[in-house]
């Protein structure tokens, strides 16, 4: 959970809002992803296998200097059926390089990575440049 925060708080402190961002609707499609081991999303395990990724119109209240677009809520949908909901934070394109080492995925692309020690997974999807992120315990 410490890690959550940190990464939300690390974000949260840039300031520039994504007109992209702003511009999606709700239930847009931002990708599909594979987890190879179950996880937690919105307190609900969350089955091995494929999901498709959808941008709600919603968002959690922002913190103190946190920008209104920085997190968006995501669906995980799989087999039609909303089977969890989760935060994700948004980082526009200008400001992706100030927070990722390394290689981004390309626009229209997403990753799953198993970050050290197992104990999270990083989803991260790139729609039209604008990144989106979300953290989910294994539940390992």
């Amino acid at each position: 959970m410490k890690r959550l925060v940190l990464v939300g708080a690390v974000l949260g402190a840039f300031a520039a809002s994504s007109a992209y961002a702003q511009a999606q609707g709700s239930n847009t499609v931002l990708g599909t992803v594979h987890l190879a081991k179950k996880a937690m999303a919105d307190g609900k395990a969350l089955a091995p296998g494929t999901y498709q990724i959808r941008l709600t119109g919603d968002a959690p209240k922002p913190g103190v200097g946190q920008a209104p677009d920085a997190e968006k809520y995501v669906e995980f949908v799989r087999g039609g059926k909303v089977v969890a909901k989760e935060v994700a934070t948004v980082i526009p394109r200008d400001e992706i390089a100030k927070v990722a080492k390394g290689k981004t995925p390309a626009p229209g692309t997403s990753k799953v990575e198993l970050l050290k020690g197992g104990d999270y997974y990083r989803v991260w999807l790139n729609r039209g440049g604008t990144n989106y992120l979300i953290n989910l315990p294994t539940g390992a």
